[in-house]
């Protein structure tokens, strides 16, 4: 059975098993298409459709006769239903998705951004992925039949889920169909076992494991790798499912049998000591060209992802070797698409593989909001042929919060409600709600991305979201410090705070001595960049320290402020700050100019932020209008009069 959306307005006809989807985008607002419920083909022959009078007289003024390819029925799905209009998108290719959950609908929305029309497979008629897509064909994507009719509508085939039949994509394969990615690496990825043993024989480095086909291979494993001891399912795992622990040797019989038995087919792995569970996404477009998203950390819930934050809160070597096992990992895989590479951070450094799904992933969510493109559009663009976009992040910090059923029923509905009514209240946060109609507990229903200057600032909203704790700083951020050593200092660097306060530029102003009090210097500076602070204006008076010592500790750009002392008119000062050794920059201004100090400061946040680049333009602007008034006033009245006025 095929449905026709988007933006469909349906109208019921007196006969209740028969609906007309009367697509609303321009190009096609003349086409017709015909739903046929389960219970409608029961009863009527399979060779003849009969509609009401009503629905006739409505086709017939609609100048259009209700074409075969609108509609599916059965495995009986009619031919040459690719699209009988063209697109005037970015490509005139129908993707056909095997899955309609909440990674399909993500998928939809991105493609609907780029006109491109997406059709999917999924035997629920109220998927999430239903309401958006261009097509829905209700079916199993594990459905050989159901395949090989939804394949002959769309012109690339991928997954949202990875348990669908293989099998048959290779078939399909065979006879030219394009699958992205390609069926042996699904076939490959739905065998956790065959995945580990593929992935071992390109050199990846993973746990220990082995096969287990009787207690006394998990005990010969437990003697192997010792306790505790990992028992998985080879497949159909996800979200925990298909995972026991046995923390001693009497264990192995219950988590065996916790499992589903020996026929369910088991392997062991040797615990993985790690401090952190990591992700990194990877696209491979057709042309191989690569592109890897942001190391990202995961949190996890009763085995099922929690919160996600990105960037991963890991020493720059370790991303970087994340980043390498993930690209090497896709590397021994065939096609094109997003893969999510999960990895163990162990505490000696290593850097482990977990599994690989080749789909986009729950890891991957925040990059809607938090990178120039998602993994959603990544996909799209990989497994089309088009150019591979932009995988960086344009925020300094993210997190993915899934909001995961607390209850069943009603309950859990008004549970998950409240929470996204408090998420509205917070800066920065999108709710994504996927529409799944059942509420069941820990199923994902959900999520909310929450985006700011720093991740210290993103956790201090996730805390307000949580009702844990209430945000100090009343939700605003100070994106300039002013520091100085002494309130002396005072008077100058006031100047630089007038600056920014005209510029509506929030800053925050504060003492701290590199001489009397290093340790609150020290914490400062090390710290002020989690809080969200991009620049830092620092006085420098007397021995002129404060600056540099700030500057050899902040990642942030340090602007000093010479500030005159009682003795060398702040020549020291100037000196002290230019002499700087290489590694350790301070930008520096004319003794006692704090006003150029705050201008400095508004340019660089300028360079992230439009409208304060137009209020700076405005301002030179203004101080040329300012000079030629003067100039005019001076050669109209003449020096004299100029003066004395």
């Amino acid at each position: 059975m095929l449905l026709n959306h988007p933006t469909a307005s349906c109208t019921r006809q007196q006969d209740p098993s028969i609906y007309l989807i009367h697509n609303c985008d321009r190009l096609n607002q003349r086409r017709i298409r015909l739903r046929l419920s389960l219970k409608c083909l029961m009863d009527k022959a399979a060779s003849s459709v009969h509609l009401s009078n009503d629905a006739k007289e409505l086709t017939h003024s609609l100048g259009e006769s209700v074409k075969c390819g609108a509609f599916s029925i059965g495995n009986q799905s009619c031919p040459g239903s690719k699209d009988s209009l063209p697109i005037r998108g970015i490509t005139d290719k129908v993707v056909g998705v095997l899955g309609g959950g909440q990674l399909g609908r993500m998928l939809c929305q991105a493609a609907s951004i780029m006109g491109i029309k997406v059709a999917i497979l999924d035997p629920l008629e109220n998927c999430p992925a239903s309401s958006i897509c261009f097509r829905h064909m209700i079916g199993s994507f594990d459905d050989s039949d159901a395949i090989q009719e939804f394949a002959k509508m769309c012109d690339v085939l991928t997954v949202e889920i990875e348990h669908v039949d293989a099998a048959t994509l290779e078939r399909l394969e065979q006879q030219g169909v394009d699958c992205q990615p390609k069926a042996s690496t699904l076939q490959t990825i739905q065998d956790k076992y065959l995945q580990k043993v593929h992935l071992s024989h390109h050199g990846i480095p993973l746990p220990d494991f082995m096969q287990v086909d009787s207690l006394e291979s998990a005990e010969k494993a437990g003697n192997l790798f010792g306790y505790p001891l990992m028992i998985k399912s080879k497949r159909l795992a996800y979200d925990g499912r298909g995972n026991a622990v046995a923390y001693k040797k009497e264990d192995l019989s219950y988590a065996v049998s916790a499992l589903g038995g020996l026929d369910r087919g088991l392997y062991a792995e040797k615990w993985a000591p790690f401090i952190k569970e990591l992700s990194v996404v990877v696209v491979r477009g057709r042309d191989n060209s690569v592109s890897c998203f942001p190391v990202v950390e995961t949190f996890h819930k009763d085995n099922i992802c929690h919160i996600v934050e990105a960037p991963a809160d890991v020493p720059e070597k370790i991303r970087k070797l994340a980043g390498d096992v993930a690209q090497r990992a896709v590397g021994c895989l065939e096609g094109a698409g997003v893969f999510a590479v999960e990895l163990f951070l162990t505490r000696d450094g290593q850097i482990l593989l977990n599994e690989v799904a080749p789909r986009p992933h729950n890891s991957g969510h925040h990059t809607i909001e938090s990178c120039y493109a998602s993994q959603y559009e990544q996909h799209l663009r990989a497994i089309i042929g088009l150019p591979l976009g932009d995988s960086t992040m344009k925020i300094s910090g993210a997190l993915m919060y899934n909001i995961l059923g607390k209850e069943e029923g009603e309950l859990g509905f008004s549970l998950a409600h409240r929470l996204m009514q408090r998420a509205l209240t917070i800066p920065g946060a999108s709710i994504h709600w996927y529409g799944k109609p059942e509420m069941r507990k820990q199923r994902k229903m959900g999520h909310i991305t929450i985006v700011g200057p720093s991740m210290n600032v993103v956790k201090a909203y996730l805390g307000k979201m949580l009702e844990r704790e209430a945000l100090s700083t009343s939700a605003v951020i100070p994106s300039v410090g002013i520091i100085m050593g002494s309130d002396s200092d005072l008077p100058v660097m006031k100047d630089a705070a007038k600056i920014l306060e005209s510029f509506e530029v929030p800053y925050e102003i504060t003492i701290t001595s590199a001489h009397r009090t290093p340790e609150r210097m020290v914490s400062y500076a090390s710290h002020a960049h989690e809080r969200g602070v991009q620049v830092i204006i620092a006085g420098a008076g007397g021995a002129a320290h404060l600056p540099g010592m700030v500057a050899s500790l902040s990642p942030l750009p340090v602007i000093g402020v010479p500030v005159k002392a009682s003795s060398l008119d702040g020549i020291d000062s100037l000196l002290s700050i230019v002499q700087m050794p290489k590694g350790v920059p301070v930008a520096t201004v004319a003794i006692q100019n704090a006003t150029n100090a705050g201008l400095l400061a508004v340019r660089i946040l300028a360079t992230q932020n439009c409208d304060l680049q137009r209020r700076m333009i405005q301002y030179q602007e203004d101080m040329k209008d300012t000079v030629l008034t003067k100039a005019e006033k001076l050669e109209k009245e003449g020096w004299e009069r100029y003066l004395n006025n």
